[in-house]
């Protein structure tokens, strides 16, 4: 496999970059991908068996059922990132090795509705709070201790929209490579 091969497996839909000037257009486009992602995601991946389940998005990458609880972690941390910002002065936030979590029984073997489930609720919560922020409250942040980078509201809505749009490609691409859209 080539490096391009393996990159564009990896970030099929390119990685984040945030705009110089973050519009309220880009702020209400990414609440609305925020919206409609758990009903999107849950049908790409509620009609699949375990053994596709199972599968890897490619070749050393987690499986599809990590993926979606991946996705259900890390969006739930977000929403905690911004409660942290929204109620304290810079927070520095707590990191988490997503990939040892990944690797916990939960990611590893549960069934994917406990994640998908939670993760409509936790985006219902999300979306409900970020439609009620003012240019004052999007303007507010935290900081992500990986690279000690100050992280404000209105990106972290953008950087959250697109990783929704990243592991959806993830699995939506071995979907279509193995035929198992229509399934």
């Amino acid at each position: 496999m080539t490096k391009q091969t393996l990159e564009k497996l990896k970030y099929p839909i390119g990685s984040f970059a945030a705009p110089k000037v973050i519009t309220s257009n880009h702020i209400n486009n990414w609440i609305d991908v925020l919206e409609e992602f758990p009903f999107k995601l849950k049908n790409l991946v509620l009609h699949l068996n375990n053994e596709q389940l199972d599968t890897p998005y490619r070749d050393g990458g987690w499986t599809i059922r990590q993926v979606v609880h991946h996705v259900s972690d890390s969006h739930h941390h977000s929403y905690i990132r911004f409660k942290w910002a929204l109620t304290e002065d810079k927070p520095v936030i707590k990191y988490y090795h997503e990939q040892l979590w990944a690797e916990l029984p939960d990611a590893k073997y549960a069934p994917i509705k406990l994640s998908l489930d939670h993760l409509a609720a936790v985006h219902s919560k999300l979306v409900y709070l970020l439609k009620s922020l003012t240019e004052d409250d999007l303007n507010k942040s935290f900081i992500h201790p990986e690279h000690n980078q100050e992280v404000r509201l209105k990106k972290n809505i953008g950087i959250y929209a697109w990783h929704s749009n990243h592991h959806y490609a993830h699995i939506e691409n071995l979907l279509k490579r193995k035929n198992w859209l229509s399934q």
